[in-house]
């Protein structure tokens, strides 16, 4: 019994068969690497709403640090609460209404300032 020897003098045999030749692509080639993603739309600037004081405390608060934002002008109480709403969900984090003053728990200055600048507030770092 004689086993049938494959050359390696680079001719070809049935061994080279590729079974993609059929699949060649015909045309020029996209590239498909990176898809072009539509530019989203400028969202025009808010209002101006006024100033508003963000500050942190923690005395009379048995050592807990709360956020503290006051400076709401011509804001009615439903808008104050709608306001607060947002903040605490953006934040992860309670909050309260007292007054004319907004509360939210823990050191949220940074946070709360973004998202107020972005409801059209100008907010203040009031403090130390």
């Amino acid at each position: 019994m004689t086993a049938k020897r494959i050359s390696t003098e680079g001719e070809s045999s049935p061994l080279e068969h590729n079974p993609f030749a059929s699949l060649q692509v015909k045309g020029p080639l996209k590239d498909f690497t990176s898809p072009q993603e539509p530019e989203p739309p400028k969202a025009s600037k808010a209002p101006n709403r006024g100033r508003v004081d963000i500050r942190r405390e923690k005395s009379g608060r048995g050592g807990k640090v709360v956020t503290v934002i006051t400076g709401f002008q011509g804001m009615s109480e439903a808008d104050r609460e709608k306001l607060l709403k947002r903040l605490k969900n953006a934040c992860a984090t309670g909050g309260a209404v007292k007054g004319q003053t907004l509360e939210l728990q823990g050191d949220q200055r940074e946070r709360v300032a973004e998202l107020l600048s972005n409801e059209g507030f100008r907010p203040v770092f009031a403090g130390g």
